[in-house]
């Protein structure tokens, strides 16, 4: 490793498995004191040890606001600013139109709007200038998906937070992008195919036809874009979104 994030503090918000641990371990491999979130004690304390250097685990639910502000006191305990911020928790679940929910709705966009808006808006006093937010988003943000229009919408909401908060965040050089990860192997999307190992494969081939490389990604693929997006060699990038999905988007 490089150490490229040698004295820098990164907050990683779902830090406790799938993309979100990629990214966190890589930024700890760097160098950098990272933060990490999760809702479970357990799972986050496994995180924690798999990840190693240095980095702290904070119990949080992301889109309840005591719990933001609960991380960012655990921040302030051991440093003065926050360098990079990537808002990878949230999730959602599938439901066609005629279906769906006023809980389903209201539970969707708490962990995927609500949620950003609020970790990034709370964190800004810390955030130094010249910093680096990096928003979750998606493929589906950009496409259609049949059963998962909440959980796109909330996607393409996600990016126009980003090229919305590049103008507010212009006069401190913070820079604001969006990863937009396609079908990527994670607890989180097998797991929409409920626990039935058969139909999570059916599902991940399924999702691999899709794909013009041909195959799902893996978390570690969309940890390199996050990485490169918070480094110095992105520093002229603000505002756009960053495909990391095999050409599913593209072409």
């Amino acid at each position: 490793m490089t150490g490229k994030f040698d004295s820098r503090v990164v907050v990683v918000t779902g830090g406790t498995s799938g993309i979100g641990l990629a990214t966190a371990t890589r930024f700890a491999a760097e160098g950098a004191s990272v933060f990490i979130t999760g809702r479970r004690q357990q799972e986050l304390d496994a995180a924690t040890r798999k990840i190693g250097g240095r980095v702290t685990g904070v119990r949080a639910d992301m889109s309840k606001l005591a719990d933001i502000d609960r991380l960012y006191d655990a921040v302030q305990q051991k440093h003065s600013h926050i360098d990079v911020l990537f808002t990878n928790a949230g999730g959602g679940s599938m439901l066609p139109l005629g279906s769906i929910t006023e809980e389903h709705y209201d539970d969707t966009f708490g962990r995927n709007v609500k949620a950003v808006v609020f970790t990034v808006q709370k964190a800004l006093p810390l955030l130094r200038d010249g910093a680096s937010i990096i928003l979750a988003g998606s493929v589906t943000g950009s496409t259609g998906t049949a059963a998962f229009s909440i959980y796109s919408a909330s996607k393409a909401a996600v990016r126009n937070l980003a090229r919305s908060w590049t103008l507010d965040l212009k006069d401190r050089g913070i820079r604001v992008n969006v990863v937009s990860p396609g079908p990527i192997k994670t607890p989180g999307l097998v797991e929409l195919a409920g626990n039935d190992p058969a139909q999570q494969q059916g599902l991940l081939d399924h999702m691999a036809a899709q794909v013009p490389l041909g195959r799902v990604g893996n978390p570690e693929e969309i940890a390199n874009a996050v990485l490169f997006l918070a480094s110095d060699e992105a520093s002229f990038i603000a505002g756009a979104e960053f495909f990391v999905d095999g050409g599913m988007a593209q072409v």
